[in-house]
Protein backbone atom coordinates (compact mmCIF):
# COMPACT_ATOMS: atom_id res chain seq x y z
CA UNK A 1 0.00 0.00 0.00
CA UNK A 2 1.36 3.41 -0.97
CA UNK A 3 2.35 6.00 1.64
CA UNK A 4 1.76 9.45 0.10
CA UNK A 5 3.44 12.24 2.06
CA UNK A 6 4.91 15.66 1.37
CA UNK A 7 6.89 17.55 4.02
CA UNK A 8 7.49 21.29 4.05
CA UNK A 9 10.00 23.74 5.47
CA UNK A 10 9.54 27.51 5.54
CA UNK A 11 11.89 30.51 5.59
CA UNK A 12 10.58 34.06 6.13
CA UNK A 13 12.21 37.35 5.22
CA UNK A 14 10.90 40.93 5.61
CA UNK A 15 10.30 42.91 2.41
CA UNK A 16 11.27 46.50 3.27
CA UNK A 17 10.62 47.72 -0.29
CA UNK A 18 6.96 46.57 -0.01
CA UNK A 19 6.51 47.80 3.59
CA UNK A 20 5.07 51.19 4.53
CA UNK A 21 4.73 51.23 8.32
CA UNK A 22 3.16 54.71 8.18
CA UNK A 23 0.28 53.24 6.17
CA UNK A 24 0.13 50.09 8.29
CA UNK A 25 1.48 47.81 5.58
CA UNK A 26 4.10 45.20 6.48
CA UNK A 27 5.28 42.75 3.82
CA UNK A 28 7.07 39.44 4.16
CA UNK A 29 8.45 36.93 1.67
CA UNK A 30 8.16 33.27 2.51
CA UNK A 31 10.01 30.47 0.80
CA UNK A 32 8.45 27.01 0.98
CA UNK A 33 10.42 23.86 0.25
CA UNK A 34 8.15 20.89 -0.49
CA UNK A 35 9.69 17.41 -0.51
CA UNK A 36 7.98 14.19 -1.49
CA UNK A 37 8.86 12.16 1.59
CA UNK A 38 6.44 9.38 0.64
CA UNK A 39 6.91 6.38 -1.60
CA UNK A 40 4.66 7.33 -4.55
CA UNK A 41 4.72 10.07 -7.18
CA UNK A 42 2.21 12.83 -6.37
CA UNK A 43 1.15 16.27 -7.53
CA UNK A 44 0.42 19.45 -5.60
CA UNK A 45 -2.95 20.74 -6.85
CA UNK A 46 -4.06 23.62 -4.59
CA UNK A 47 -3.23 25.64 -1.50
CA UNK A 48 -5.07 27.10 1.47
CA UNK A 49 -3.56 29.73 3.79
CA UNK A 50 -4.79 31.39 6.98
CA UNK A 51 -2.93 34.64 7.64
CA UNK A 52 -3.47 36.29 11.04
CA UNK A 53 -2.10 39.69 12.07
CA UNK A 54 -1.21 40.73 15.63
CA UNK A 55 -4.70 42.26 16.12
CA UNK A 56 -6.39 38.96 15.26
CA UNK A 57 -7.54 39.96 11.76
CA UNK A 58 -7.68 36.80 9.62
CA UNK A 59 -7.36 36.51 5.84
CA UNK A 60 -8.06 33.23 4.05
CA UNK A 61 -6.33 32.50 0.75
CA UNK A 62 -7.37 29.54 -1.41
CA UNK A 63 -6.53 28.66 -4.97
CA UNK A 64 -5.17 26.24 -7.50
CA UNK A 65 -1.40 25.83 -7.81
CA UNK A 66 1.45 27.70 -6.12
CA UNK A 67 2.97 30.61 -8.05
CA UNK A 68 1.44 29.18 -11.22
CA UNK A 69 2.81 25.65 -10.77
CA UNK A 70 1.26 22.30 -9.90
CA UNK A 71 4.48 20.32 -9.45
CA UNK A 72 4.57 16.55 -9.86
CA UNK A 73 7.13 15.15 -7.44
CA UNK A 74 8.61 11.67 -7.48
CA UNK A 75 9.73 10.24 -4.11
CA UNK A 76 12.55 12.36 -2.61
CA UNK A 77 12.08 15.08 -5.24
CA UNK A 78 11.71 18.69 -4.06
CA UNK A 79 10.04 21.87 -5.28
CA UNK A 80 10.74 25.31 -3.84
CA UNK A 81 8.91 28.57 -4.38
CA UNK A 82 8.80 32.06 -2.93
CA UNK A 83 5.72 34.20 -2.49
CA UNK A 84 4.74 37.02 -0.17
CA UNK A 85 2.07 38.26 2.22
CA UNK A 86 1.18 41.68 3.56
CA UNK A 87 -0.11 42.39 7.06
CA UNK A 88 -1.56 45.45 8.81
CA UNK A 89 0.73 44.86 11.81
CA UNK A 90 4.52 44.38 12.07
CA UNK A 91 4.05 40.71 12.85
CA UNK A 92 1.59 37.89 12.48
CA UNK A 93 1.35 34.22 11.64
CA UNK A 94 0.54 32.05 8.68
CA UNK A 95 -0.47 28.40 8.40
CA UNK A 96 -2.17 26.24 5.85
CA UNK A 97 -2.11 23.15 3.71
CA UNK A 98 -1.62 21.85 0.21
CA UNK A 99 -4.15 19.60 -1.53
CA UNK A 100 -2.25 16.82 -3.29
CA UNK A 101 -3.09 13.74 -5.35
CA UNK A 102 -1.05 10.60 -6.04
CA UNK A 103 -0.51 9.14 -9.48
CA UNK A 104 -3.15 6.55 -8.49
CA UNK A 105 -5.72 9.29 -7.80
CA UNK A 106 -5.55 9.17 -3.98
CA UNK A 107 -6.12 12.64 -2.48
CA UNK A 108 -4.18 13.77 0.60
CA UNK A 109 -3.47 17.00 2.49
CA UNK A 110 -0.05 18.30 3.39
CA UNK A 111 -0.24 20.58 6.44
CA UNK A 112 2.08 23.57 6.80
CA UNK A 113 2.54 24.31 10.50
CA UNK A 114 2.04 27.86 11.75
CA UNK A 115 5.03 30.12 11.16
CA UNK A 116 5.86 33.67 12.23
CA UNK A 117 5.74 36.59 9.82
CA UNK A 118 8.02 39.13 11.48
CA UNK A 119 11.30 40.94 11.13
CA UNK A 120 13.18 38.86 13.70
CA UNK A 121 16.08 41.34 13.70
CA UNK A 122 13.89 43.83 15.62
CA UNK A 123 12.23 41.38 18.03
CA UNK A 124 13.48 41.32 21.63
Amino acid sequence: MANPQFTCTVKVQPLPEQTDAGKGLHAFAYTINIRNSGDITAQLIARRWTITDARGHVDEVRGLAVVGHQPVLQPEQEFEYTSWAQLRTPQGTMQGSFLCVTELGEVFDTPVDEFLLADTSVLH
